[in-house]
């Protein structure tokens, strides 16, 4: 297996470039760990946040392939170091009247909130890391998971440096 990298890709918010982007990573073998995409700032473009696990060397070919496409608007890879990610995390715990005191204060640890309440079941919401998210669930365990539904990562380049108004500013001006 490789090392995880984090790609964040502007690219035209059309039909059919979700597929070729995931496509090119299928037919190379790579395993796509994560990916979530959403509109951006601007409606034209969407933005695609892919986690993969690729060796390093592989990847560079993969990277100058994904810039021939042509719907891709700009690609940067994201040093995990210096941007911020973020997962999304549903899970519904088995609360009855003995142990949901317990699993509220496990929800209140992880600055996570409840979002349903059921007489046999909390619902839970809860975004950090995805080791925060492992520990999460973790601590969750004891009580019965019934359910988990997890977003793909997102992730942002820390500081003012913003990929969106770069690529902006360079649109406007051809």
């Amino acid at each position: 297996m490789g090392t995880r990298h984090i790609f964040s890709v502007l690219v035209e918010n059309k039909p059919g470039v979700l597929a070729r982007v995931s496509g090119l990573f299928a037919r190379r073998a790579f395993n796509i760990h994560s990916l979530a995409v959403g509109p951006t700032e601007d409606q034209a473009l969407s933005r695609i946040t892919l986690v993969v696990d690729a060796a390093d060397i592989p990847l560079e070919q993969i990277k100058h392939q994904l810039n021939k496409l042509v719907n891709i608007i700009h690609l940067e890879q994201l040093d995990p170091d210096t941007s911020v990610q973020r997962r999304l995390l549903l899970v519904k715990v088995a609360a009855n009247d003995q142990n949901r005191t317990n699993v509220m204060q496990v929800v209140e640890m992880f600055r996570a909130h409840i979002v349903d309440v059921d007489p046999a079941v909390l619902t839970i919401e809860a975004t950090g890391s995805e080791q925060k998210i492992q520990a999460f669930l973790k601590a969750l365990e004891p009580y019965g998971v019934k359910e988990i539904v997890q977003s793909g990562s997102v992730a942002i380049g820390r500081g003012a440096h913003s990929i969106s108004e770069q690529v902006l500013k360079v649109l406007r001006e051809n």
